[in-house]
């Protein structure tokens, strides 16, 4: 998972502080250090913005007055020196308060915690929730298949077979089209031959994965995306 912070603190050290601890985690963009909110302004219409690490007491705006003039914005992670000003800051709606200095188990904890919530969100938009499905066309009948189901999908020339946890359906299309279908974050084409589940890999071996008792190879032209993809564990967001 990919995230896109913004950093608006006045205070130098607490700014490398930040960065410091963002160094030490992987798939999280700085797009932007303000010295201010004002200055932040622009960045921020952009949109495409995750997460803001905002400090409160800044000499031309708080924090919280910042967020006061906001009409909405993304997830925002407070990091402030001072304490008394956490229960007004959950009128706002924060993910979470972190108090300088900021110790890293404690900042991996707010992490950790934006990226369930991130998580959540994404797959909500992608429209992969518990009961997501798509309806496949097998022996002239259309069949009901949940992507929370699905193994993985093979291609058989003009047809693919989709393995699910329940079975596997034989169906008129190609394995471009299916892959196309289904949410990038949970599915990636890992062989001109093979699409899989991210979450049901459980080994990776050179060019080779397992899921269940199937193991699949993974193809020359996709290897990069595919091991980058399946590696990036939405469990864990420490480097290697």
């Amino acid at each position: 998972m990919d995230i896109r912070c913004l950093i608006i603190d006045d205070e130098a050290l607490a700014i490398s502080v930040i960065q410091t601890h963002l160094e030490d985690l992987k798939n999280i963009e700085i797009a932007g250090v303000f010295n201010n909110p004002i200055d932040a302004l622009p960045a921020l219409e952009k949109g495409n913005i995750d997460v803001i690490f905002l400090d409160i007491n800044m000499p031309r705006m708080s924090g919280l007055e910042f967020l006061k003039t906001l009409p909405e914005y993304p997830q925002i992670i407070l990091t402030t020196a001072y304490k008394e000003y956490a229960l007004e800051s959950y009128e706002f709606d924060v993910l979470d308060y972190l108090v300088k200095p900021i110790p890293f188990s404690r900042f991996l904890k707010a992490i950790n915690k934006l990226k369930n919530v991130l998580a959540e969100k994404r797959g909500e938009q992608n429209g992969f929730k518990q009961d997501s499905h798509l309806f496949l066309k097998v022996d002239k009948k259309l069949v009901k298949v949940y992507l929370k189901d699905i193994l993985f999908i093979e291609s058989l020339k003009d047809y693919i077979k989709v393995t699910t946890v329940e079975g596997t359906y034989v169906s008129h299309k190609s394995i471009s089209s299916i892959t196309e279908e289904l949410p990038d974050e949970c599915f990636v084409r890992v062989h001109k031959s093979y699409t899989i589940a991210i979450d049901k890999v459980k080994l990776l071996e050179g060019n080779m994965i397992q899921i269940h008792n199937k193991r699949i190879p993974i193809g020359r032209n996709f290897a990069a995306n595919a091991k980058q993809k399946i590696l990036k564990d939405r469990g864990n967001l420490l480097t290697d």
